[in-house]
């Protein structure tokens, strides 16, 4: 029988009806499912995605607090917030926008952001002053050649971040955060901080009208807080935003992130790997919001060490103030002094005590006048203590005693008759200040009598001269933690290392502190105390232990170290001694301390250095046990007993300070 056509197709009929029947129970049930996601469980479904931004944060780590000699607060930390950029919530497409609105916030309220871009910030731009290696790191994330100039490196940055269209101005100041952001590494884990230290105004801004800044945090954080910012800044120091080649050198160590802070000058550098601490890092959970709703903490956060140093607050304050007071008295008497430097030294640790500078500045002000600063008269940047060099002058002269007690060229008691005028050499003549007449070098000490120190000089000649110069710490580094200048002593060497010929009159002058010499007041307080200690040479140092940060452990507390034990004989020191004694008894200091109730051997200098005279003045105490050593040098300053006062007021306070009542917190109370 012959079949139908849909008796031929009925298999197939069947699996397409099948077919249909199973497509259709799938899409009702994933309808079914659809519903109950969007409409039954919605709210649910929605807390689970928002609770999905899980990333690990790190948690910056707080800076080590600094302490005077007796446990005072010197540098600490307060509270404050910076400004952060979140990448999971700022978009890349709103990130230019967001970084005009913020700077005419912070224009408005005066705050400062983040800008490492080596170009000038206002037009005509150009490449930033000695700022070699961050301009070749400019050029090469740019892809341009070495030799691209400044508007070569703006206009492919323009194109880089897409700023066509927008003002210069505004493209300078994006470009910069752009550019900041590309050395930070800026990513989903690694937020960019825009700002730091933001004023008051713009936290309240920023918290009233956060629904204009997608993806800005403020994040709370500590800065530096200074007791009194105008005392010893030379020595303290500050810190500061990493430049881009600080982060080059310390980036893969770990130990950092690029927005830290770290010391820039001072014992904030010195002590850097004290101070800094380790990170912790924290996973965090955030909502849709950016609303924290769970942390784990994955590594704890270590603060930093505290630090003592060995200076005296209340020393260094009055070593300030009686410098300061010193060169405006010469200046209203007709002189025209140009600052100075003073120093105290321990006798047996080789630790400094203070170390005052004129003219000085304060660290709450060199931030915000940093400018003026540099361009201020007499450059009050300048750290005089360790880098100014002096010609010692008469100060010179105990040293080169010793050199002639020691080598025998001259005995304790022997007498050498001056003259007034040194006629050794027939073309060269010079003159002693006086007609002394007789002199041991005890008494030649006491009147400072050129005549007889030209003629020691002459005999020991400047080779010897010059090794038991380097033996007492001078023209050689004393091993501080600073910066400091190595000093100069006048030599053969020394003058043809410059092109030029050593004299013989060369070495009577080099033998009363003139010709080439040049010490730093740091450098003669160290040669004072070893004279004064008969011959230890210690390192002078600021730090003196390392606590942990709450004061509770000691981590280091062993900086006094020996550089030199000097084999003079205690006759010889007996006598340069009794001879600086009689300075302040009965020679050229005794107007200051003639009458003083504690014996003080000193020395008094007035070197001429480029047609004016510099002021220097030695000391040290008590006389029968020494404790303390002082070297005081005014520029221009005229003679040494005009700054012998200074040495004064700072042995009043070393020893008198008690009576004097003027340590408002009792000392050693932070480290009990």
């Amino acid at each position: 029988m012959r079949r139908t056509f849909y008796q031929r197709k009925k298999p197939f009929y069947i699996r397409f009806t099948a077919m249909i029947c199973i497509v259709s129970v799938i899409l009702a049930a994933f309808f079914v499912k659809l519903g109950e996601v969007q409409l039954v469980n919605a709210a649910s479904y929605l807390a689970q995605a928002d609770t999905s931004s899980t990333r690990t944060r790190v948690v910056t780590a707080t800076r080590g607090e600094i302490l005077d000699r007796y446990g005072r607060v010197l540098v600490s930390n307060r509270a404050g917030y910076n400004i952060v950029f979140d990448a999971a919530r700022l978009p890349s497409s709103e990130l230019n926008a967001v970084i005009v609105r913020l700077y005419d916030l912070l224009t408005r309220t005066g705050d400062e952001w983040t800008d490492v871009l080596p170009l000038s910030p206002e037009a005509p731009y150009d490449f930033l002053p000695d700022a070699e290696s961050d301009v070749a790191s400019l050029r090469s994330a740019l892809d341009l050649a070495r030799y691209a100039t400044a508007r070569n490196c703006f206009d492919a940055m323009v194109s880089r971040y897409r700023l066509e269209g927008m003002a210069e101005t505004l493209q300078r100041v994006v470009m910069g955060v752009r550019y900041s952001m590309e050395k930070a590494d800026y990513s989903l884990a690694t937020p960019f901080v825009f700002a730091q230290d933001v004023s008051d105004i713009a936290v309240t801004t920023l918290k009233e009208t956060a629904f204009d800044y997608e993806g800005v945090e403020l994040e709370a954080a500590t800065f530096r807080e200074y007791a009194d910012p105008t005392l010893a800044p030379h020595i303290l120091g500050y810190v500061g935003l990493m430049s881009a080649e600080e982060w080059e050198k310390v980036k893969e160590s770990g130990a950092y992130q690029f927005n830290d802070r770290i010391g820039k000058a001072g014992m904030e550098q010195a002590a850097e790997s004290y101070l800094h601490g380790t990170d912790g890092k924290v996973r965090v959970t955030q909502d849709a919001n950016g609303e924290i709703t769970r942390s784990t903490v994955v590594q704890e956060m270590i603060p930093g060490n505290t630090i003592q140093l060995t200076i005296d607050r209340d020393l260094q304050r009055t070593a300030q103030d009686a410098l300061h007071a010193a060169v405006l008295d010469i200046n209203a008497k007709g002189g025209n002094a140009k600052g100075g430097a003073a120093v105290v030294i321990e006798v047996k640790t080789g630790e400094i005590l203070a170390a005052a500078n004129e003219p000085s500045y304060s660290l709450a002000d060199f931030t915000d006048h940093y400018s003026e600063l540099l361009a201020a008269a007499n450059d009050p940047l300048f750290d005089r203590a360790l880098n100014g060099g002096y010609p010692p002058g008469s100060t010179f002269k105990p040293m080169v005693g010793i050199v002639g007690l020691e080598t025998g060229k001259i005995a304790p008691t022997e007498v050498i008759t001056c003259l007034h005028t040194y006629r050794r050499f027939t073309d060269y003549q010079p003159s002693c200040l006086g007609y002394h007449g007789g002199l041991t070098v005890s008494t030649a000490l006491a009147k400072s009598c050129n005549y007889f120190f030209f003629e020691v000089g002459w005999r020991v000649g400047i080779r010897s001269m010059n090794e038991y110069c380097r033996r007492f710490g001078l023209g050689v580094p004393t091993g501080v933690e600073l910066n400091e200048y190595a000093g100069v002593l006048a030599g053969v060497e020394e003058r043809e290392a410059r092109g030029g010929v050593w004299n013989p009159g060369d070495t009577v002058q080099a033998a009363i502190g003139q010709s080439d010499n040049a010490f730093t007041p740091l450098q003669l307080a160290s040669y004072t105390a070893t004279i004064a200690n008969g011959g230890t040479r210690y390192r002078a140092h600021y730090l003196k232990s390392v606590f942990d940060y709450a004061v509770t452990e000691t981590v280091k507390d062993d900086f006094t170290e020996v550089l030199d034990t000097v084999s003079i004989s205690s006759e010889t020191f007996d006598v340069i001694r009794a001879g600086m004694l009689q300075v302040t008894e009965n020679g050229t200091a005794t107007a200051t301390f003639g009458n003083y109730p504690i014996k003080v051997a000193g020395k008094t200098g007035t070197a001429d250095s480029a047609n004016k005279t510099n002021a220097m003045f030695i000391a040290f105490a008590p006389y029968d046990d020494p404790q303390i050593a002082v070297a005081i040098a005014v520029k221009n300053g005229g003679h040494g007993s005009a700054i012998a006062p200074v040495a004064k007021e700072i042995l009043d306070r070393y020893f008198y300070q008690g009576e004097a009542g003027l340590s408002e917190q009792p000392v050693n109370t932070l480290l009990k």
